[in-house]
Order: structure tokens, then C-alpha cells, then sequence
């Protein structure tokens, strides 16, 4: 899949990717995500970036969703706001894994307005491999890894020594 082309944010303060992004989720809001100053509040957000990553892991690894299947859970987000986003404006969720290592991977994740460019927020989420049966950690699968590497036509998982 090709490169999404990203408009170069009006925002100085808002850094290049280091990566390419190739997954895109329109988003549609509500009247009831946004607060008294007419913007998205904060928390739906962190939903809209749930809601992307899960069709990512969804489009690349079709059965991860499947009881018994979940291969990672989230151990930590970050968002970095950078522009509120109003009512009625178009909004995309763009996601991207930025590394694997043995355990645990780092997606990076914009919400953009895809007319003007502007970059809503980036939020950087660590996902730990997790069996569900022995309710530990566990190394991310191979398939996934494969999976992900292939999508972003890159090497992305470190060596493990």
C-alpha cells in the first residue's frame, strides 16, 4: 500500500513522521464528544486512536480479535495536543508501528484534518505481547511481526540476541 501523503502541518511545533503512514481511519464525531468550548474533548481522542487501532491490527491480522487471539495490550499512551478540532470538521486517525522488540511494540498514531493538513494530536501507545490463557506477558508473535513488517514495507523488529 502506498505512502498517505501528509500535508505539511501549518503548526511549527508539530514534528515531521519519522515513518511513513499507509493505515487511515475517517472518523466520524458526535454532538456529544465535544465540551463547552465547542471542541472535541480530549478522552474521545484516546477512543478515536482505540478505534484505529484495532481496524490496523484488524486489516493485518484478521483473526487478532477472536477470544483467545489478542496477542498485545496496551501498557502505555501518550497524546501530544497540538489544535482543537471543531465541529463538523473532518478528522482521519493515521497508525503506524514504529518498532518491535521482543515484547513489546510502539505505534504512532495522528489525528489529522486531511483538507488543511493540520495535525489534531500524535499519540505514541507501547503494546506488550500478552497471552490470554496464562494471563502473562509474552514475546510478539512472529505472525504479527510479519504481518506488520509486510504492510509497512519495512524491517521494524529489532534481533533479539
Amino acid at each position: 500500500m502506498n505512502p498517505i501523503e501528509l500535508k505539511t502541518s501549518p503548526n511549527p511545533r508539530v514534528p515531521d513522521a519519522e515513518f511513513p503512514f499507509r493505515h487511515s481511519l475517517p472518523l466520524q464525531t458526535r454532538f456529544s464528544d465535544f465540551d463547552m468550548l465547542g471542541h472535541l474533548n480530549n478522552n474521545i481522542y484516546l477512543t478515536f486512536m482505540d478505534l484505529a487501532k484495532a481496524r490496523y491490527f484488524l486489516q493485518l491480522i484478521p483473526d487478532c480479535m477472536k477470544m483467545n487471539g489478542t496477542g498485545v495490550v496496551v501498557v502505555n499512551i501518550n497524546c501530544d495536543f497540538f489544535a482543537p478540532t471543531l465541529f463538523e470538521e473532518p478528522i482521519e486517525a493515521l497508525t503506524t508501528v514504529t518498532s518491535i522488540g521482543q515484547k513489546s511494540l510502539t505505534l504512532e498514531q495522528r489525528i489529522i484534518n486531511p483538507e488543511s493538513g493540520e495535525t489534531k494530536c500524535i499519540g505514541r501507545t507501547v503494546m506488550a505481547g500478552f497471552d490470554p490463557k496464562t494471563m502473562h506477558s509474552a514475546d510478539i508473535r512472529q505472525e504479527w511481526i510479519e504481518a506488520i513488517e509486510k504492510f509497512e514495507e519495512r524491517t521494524i523488529s529489532t534481533p533479539q540476541a
